[in-house]
């Protein structure tokens, strides 16, 4: 949804003026600190508006409400603890059999499905799905197909494959002894 307003259309002309201030002031404090420069935008218009009045300098108390935010930033910043490894959290999580024995299934399902698509798609599906997890150039290399095509080619071919899934088209699976 986009805003069919400028978002600072209600402010006087002078606090406007000082959009292109608010955008270096942040841009310039944000890198060293490690935050972004959006958010700091963000934090200090709300400052502004929360003021209720417009401030008598608005330039002097941007670069101090800026300077401010990614104090408030850093201190927040040293404060969280990322969760990581550790006795609280377990390191691995082994599947159930039951839960193995699905996986193959769906991804017996899907690489029948992918050998159903047109072009080169089953080449490039069963390389994007691979257990060794190529990166583009590998894959490119691979196929013989240039770098920048395989996206929209990826979006093609899964976007066949979706509909090769969803409408049930795919190749049976084999049960039991059947060849």
């Amino acid at each position: 949804m986009r805003p069919t307003a400028e978002p600072t259309a209600h402010l006087p002309a002078r606090l406007t003026a000082i959009r292109p201030l608010l955008a270096a002031e942040a841009a310039a404090e944000s890198v060293p600190a490690c935050v972004e420069a959006a958010d700091l935008e963000q934090s200090v218009w709300l400052r502004l508006l929360e003021l209720g009045e417009p401030p008598a300098d608005p330039a002097r108390w941007l670069r101090r409400a800026v300077r401010a935010e990614v104090r408030l930033a850093v201190r927040r910043a040293r404060r969280e603890t990322p969760y990581g490894p550790g006795p609280h959290l377990p390191t691995e999580v082994v599947p159930s059999t039951e839960a193995q024995v699905l996986a193959a299934e769906q991804r017996r399902a899907l690489l029948a499905a992918a050998r159903r698509l047109p072009g080169r798609c089953p080449q490039l599906v069963s390389a994007l799905i691979s257990r060794s997890d190529p990166t583009y150039r590998e894959i490119s290399r691979e196929l013989g197909i240039s770098q920048g095509s395989l996206g929209p080619m990826r979006s093609r071919c899964l976007s066949c494959l979706r509909t090769i899934l969803a409408t049930g088209v795919a190749s049976p699976v084999r049960r039991g002894n059947a060849p």
